[in-house]
């Protein structure tokens, strides 16, 4: 395909969630990542297996690849719909699959997957060495529940990415008073569409909540927590991110 093609193809569809770069300078017109550097991703990821969970667009598909990793596994079930998609607007693997074309990568290193997050098993999928969970844990009805999925079938890292209470709460007066400001361990439930009018958002932790699941998951090395921005002042601003890492086996 050659640039005008991409370009006219990328424009056709209603919605990208992620900015892309793809060949001949194109970008896909999504405002997601933020800040891909306050994701800490290691830069090299050469050899490592990557399950990309809510891939969507499926940017960090593809930079995993570009950073290196031998081949990585993309999930998806298309629930969320950012309070105000059509079904038919979110265009299940068709924007997914234009960019790993323009992007050359093949099914052997870059396949993906209609599946639930809490269907992962490491019979259907194998293990993994590190997972991404970006932008979805605050979408899942049973978050632990998830996580305790993905444990399941990772031997190394997991990297979350959340929206986070600490400097926002809709039970709060929906203000920026750091209600949560401190080390409270905390996560709020929105039976409707209490967190920013998305009926898909069903709950939100706080940093320390976030540290405290990841810990409860497995992951309960080098476990952390911080957030995209200190001080938001806007809702997608409010959000944070966590690792940990599965206990090694030690030799006998």
């Amino acid at each position: 395909m050659d640039t005008e093609a991409l370009r006219a193809r990328v424009a056709s569809f209603p919605i990208w969630y992620h900015r892309i770069e793809l060949p001949g300078g194109v970008v896909t017109p999504g405002e997601a990542p933020l800040d891909a550097a306050a994701y800490r991703v290691p830069g090299d990821l050469t050899g490592l297996r990557v399950l990309d969970v809510g891939a969507w667009d499926g940017y960090w598909t593809f930079e995993a690849l570009r950073r290196g990793a031998r081949e990585v596994v993309a999930i998806d079930d298309f629930s969320d719909r950012l309070g105000f998609l059509e079904r038919e607007d979110r265009r299940a693997w068709e924007t997914f699959d234009l960019c790993r074309d323009a992007l050359d990568y093949g099914e052997d290193r870059c396949s993906r997957i209609d599946m639930s997050v809490y269907d992962v098993t490491p019979a259907q999928l194998g293990v993994f060495d590190i997972v991404f969970l970006f932008g979805t844990l605050y979408h899942l009805r049973h978050p632990l529940l998830a996580l305790d999925r993905l444990s399941a079938a990772c031997r190394g890292q997991i990297f979350i990415e959340s929206a986070i209470l600490d400097d926002y709460s809709p039970y709060h007066g929906g203000g920026f008073s750091g209600r949560y400001s401190g080390e409270q361990v905390v996560m709020e439930f929105y039976p409707t569409d209490e967190y920013a009018g998305n009926p898909t958002n069903w709950w939100c932790p706080t940093l320390a909540c976030l540290r405290g699941l990841v810990y409860a998951a497995g992951f309960t090395e080098k476990v952390s927590s911080w957030k995209l921005v200190e001080r938001p002042e806007v809702v997608g601003h409010c959000r944070g991110f966590a690792t940990g890492t599965k206990p090694q086996p030690v030799a006998p």
